[in-house]
């Protein structure tokens, strides 16, 4: 092969590492204290393996192997019990990872214009993409001995050096399966949006078609690479096969992008286009309707997987006095109440995970003005007859429409499923109202969202970090015995705990105002600063 295409790379790994300097170590960081934080909990809550052996029937459940997969139910210490429970949950974090860093510096560079001039310098043509295909490698093998080594050194007896390395290894393995597959759609579509939608439904299928395999014919799970990170069965018969699978899979991938990224054209993609239509219809030709029309897909996409969520929290309605019983862990999920049944005890602690999921999408849908900021479309819309505040305007009523639709759709897979597997059925008017009370604290994210795009637009990222840490608190707030005034710095933990509470007007009113307050003060600065700076 010609040399003189991959000429460069070396520079270019360093350039991006200089762009992702602080990207890349959150996300090493965060993921490493989310899995390093569980087994101490599990530990201190099951002293014994009689008391491990409470909920090896509930995990045994074939809806809890479908969302948790496989494990080792024969021999559940607190090794096997973290592996069983987390490491396919992290797994999908770790795909979602890869595919934003990986679109981040291919077809989006690409679509930004951003690869034309470094193509114009002495590079070669493959450069940049082997320099992002280094970068992203070397932060999963980063990642692999953070996660490996501080399993091992928490000092559990169940949780030898062999597996939580092959702990570590299986995360980053994902990594780099879904990099590659990241990589292949990048060449393969031609824009970045193409690119995370394709790669995201791989994603997505690989998790339901190991869910579906696993419960009918576990041989098959091994076509899915989700199905791999709970073959490796870790902390019980350390299986590295599933590693060295992994391995061989992503440098196929990896050449295979190498290739289409060789024959392809720039600014190309092997997906033909759709042409548009000759004429732009009434809704087009109104800001709303085109920041609608350019997040179509991702909308339709967002609202089926929501529903899908709900739906498989909703599988597990049917067994959940067997789930609790018992279980002291699980139990300190519960939202106690004298009289309230399971299903009502559980419900809140299962909307606030809904909740905080649905807020993903509309979140994305307001940043997304700051990102056609970036590629300067905005500064072109605003030389038309469109007001700044019209544009913002826009963005924010698609977000709040968003956002009531995510919710709804996960509170619809929630309740039908919930009712198929009940033998009494799931109320409705319960369940769309422990649902639609976190909306208020839905539009305080929204409002934050314009906030910053109004006042701190090369900020916008902060609002997942306060996401995270909204997530992080009010998840597992009661396990880790946060205090209260913890979960209170997030909106979500003013929301009142329906049905085992009263919908009471004040808070919902006050986040409502706190979410108008911020929105206000985006149309006022939006209004008055620099585009695109």
């Amino acid at each position: 092969m010609d040399q003189s295409r991959f000429a460069g790379t070396a520079k270019l790994s360093r350039f991006i590492l200089r762009l992702d300097r602080i990207r890349i170590p959150i996300w090493i960081i965060s993921l490493a204290l989310f899995t390093i934080m569980i087994p101490p909990a599990f530990e201190g809550l099951y002293t014994t393996q009689e008391e491990r052996d409470t909920i090896i029937q509930t995990m045994a459940n074939p809806a809890m192997t479908a969302m948790l997969g496989t494990g080792d139910l024969e021999n559940y210490t607190t090794g096997a019990m973290t592996a069983h429970q987390m490491i396919l949950m992290t797994a999908d974090i770790v795909g979602i990872m890869a595919i934003l860093l990986v679109t981040k510096h291919t077809r989006a560079d690409e679509e930004d214009g951003r690869l034309e001039l470094l193509r114009s310098l002495p590079t070669g043509r493959l450069s940049y993409l082997n320099a992002t295909l280094a970068v992203i490698s070397g932060a999963f093998i980063i990642l692999t001995f953070v996660i490996g080594f501080g399993l091992f050194g928490l000092g559990i007896e169940s949780m030898d050096l062999e597996g939580s390395l092959l702990y570590g290894a299986a995360l980053g393995g994902t990594g780099l399966v879904f990099a590659g597959v990241t990589a292949v759609f990048a060449q393969l579509s031609d824009s970045s949006r193409g690119t995370i939608g394709w790669s995201i439904a791989i994603l997505l299928f690989a998790y339901l078609f190991r869910a579906i395999t696993d419960i009918s014919n576990e041989a098959l799970s091994w076509l899915s690479p989700l199905g791999w990170v709970t073959k490796a069965e870790v902390y019980s018969s350390n299986n590295w096969g599933p590693i060295i699978l992994m391995v061989a899979v992503s440098i196929v991938l990896f050449i295979i992008a190498n290739y289409l990224n060789s024959i392809r054209d720039l600014d190309q993609g092997f997906f033909p286009a759709k042409p548009g239509k000759r004429y732009a219809s009434r809704l087009l030709l109104s800001p709303f309707g085109l920041a609608f029309r350019l997040q179509r897909t991702g909308f339709i996409a967002w609202a089926i997987g929501l529903y899908v969520l709900g739906a498989s929290y909703g599988s597990i309605f049917g067994d959940l006095e067997s789930f609790f019983a018992g279980n002291e862990m699980y139990e300190l999920m519960l939202q106690q109440a004298e009289g309230a049944t399971i299903v009502e005890q559980f419900l809140p602690t299962l909307m606030i995970v809904i909740s905080l999921i649905s807020t993903i999408p509309p979140v994305m849908a307001m940043n997304k003005l700051r990102g056609e900021e970036k590629k300067e479309r905005t500064e072109h819309m605003l030389t038309k007859a469109v007001s700044r505040s019209q544009l913002l305007g826009s963005y924010l009523l698609l977000a709040i429409v968003n956002g009531i639709v995510m919710i709804t759709m996960s509170a619809l897979g929630l309740w039908s499923t919930g009712t198929a597997v009940m033998e009494d059925g799931l109320a409705f008017d319960m369940v769309f109202g422990a649902a639609m009370v976190y909306l208020p604290a839905m539009l305080v994210m929204i409002g934050m969202t314009a906030f910053l795009n109004g006042l701190l637009p090369r900020q916008t990222h902060l609002i997942w970090i306060y996401f995270i840490y909204s997530f992080f608190v009010l998840y597992l707030g009661n396990l880790m015995q946060f205090p209260d005034w913890v979960g209170e710095l997030s909106p979500f933990g003013h929301v009142p705990q329906v049905p085992i509470e009263d919908a009471t007007f004040m808070p919902l009113f006050v986040l409502s105002l706190v979410a108008a307050g911020f929105m206000m003060i985006a149309f006022l600065t939006f209004r008055k600063r620099d585009i695109a700076n």
